[in-house]
């Protein structure tokens, strides 16, 4: 691996799954690198592999071959429980539909990850609490996801990604629930918090509008990445 220091660098990545007989590649040797406090898009079509990707990525799922590496570290090599330490402590997730706990209320989703990494729930609940009223939900800390808008809830979300100051954060459609003038202010944060924090971003995304907001822009291809309006490498 290189010896540059990325958030994320993905090396050879290969996977594919079989349906009955055959053999669907899915990534096909793709290559990845993502600097600190720096964002990007990852823009294809529905089944071209951008969930698989980012289930690579954070190491929610392994790769057939190739490498990632999150600050270095080579997520392959940990061991089950070093990766969800490693996990909570240093990656944080977004998806399109918030994940959050329902008999918790909006502080305590947005402190479990520091529960779960040791701290007290006083205080994960005192740093839940800025990070809530830095995303505008100050004043809905104590309220349960029922009671929260589609918006509300995915702000929740982001600041429970965000909450332990994860090195990479990545998003799969973060806006794709959400009507414009909602996924407008989920945009924003996705664009701003992640680089106040220093963490790089991977965004998986249909919105034009998300995706240009973000620094760079690829789109996957054939499993492969390409620059936006280039044609995805052939495979070695």
């Amino acid at each position: 691996m290189s010896e540059t220091p990325h958030a994320l660098e993905a090396r050879g990545l290969v996977k594919s799954y079989r349906d009955g007989a055959r053999r669907i590649e899915v990534l096909r040797g793709l290559d990845l690198a993502v600097p600190p406090g720096a964002s990007l898009a990852v823009l294809g079509a529905s089944g071209s592999g951008k969930s698989t990707l980012l289930h690579l990525l954070g190491g929610l799922d392994r790769p057939e071959r190739g490498e990632v590496h999150v600050e270095g570290r080579d997520l392959a090599r940990l061991g089950g429980r070093a990766r969800l330490l490693f996990r909570n402590r240093r990656l944080g997730f977004v998806y399109q539909f918030h994940h959050l706990i329902a008999e918790l209320s909006a502080a305590d989703n947005v402190a479990l990850p520091l529960v779960l990494g040791g701290r007290s729930w006083r205080a994960a609940r005192g740093e839940a609490a800025a990070l809530l009223a830095r995303v505008g939900l100050g004043e809905r800390a104590g309220h349960r996801p029922s009671m929260l808008s589609g918006g509300e809830r995915q702000r929740v979300a982001i600041a429970r990604a965000l909450v332990a100051r994860p090195a990479l954060v990545l998003a799969d459609e973060p806006t794709g629930n959400l009507d414009p003038v909602t996924g407008e202010d989920v945009v924003r944060l996705l664009r701003e918090l992640p680089r106040a924090q220093g963490a790089a971003l991977v965004v998986a995304t249909h919105d034009p509008h998300l995706a240009r907001a973000l620094d760079r822009r690829l789109v996957l291809r054939d499993g492969r990445l390409a620059e936006e309006g280039e044609a995805a490498p052939a495979p070695l």
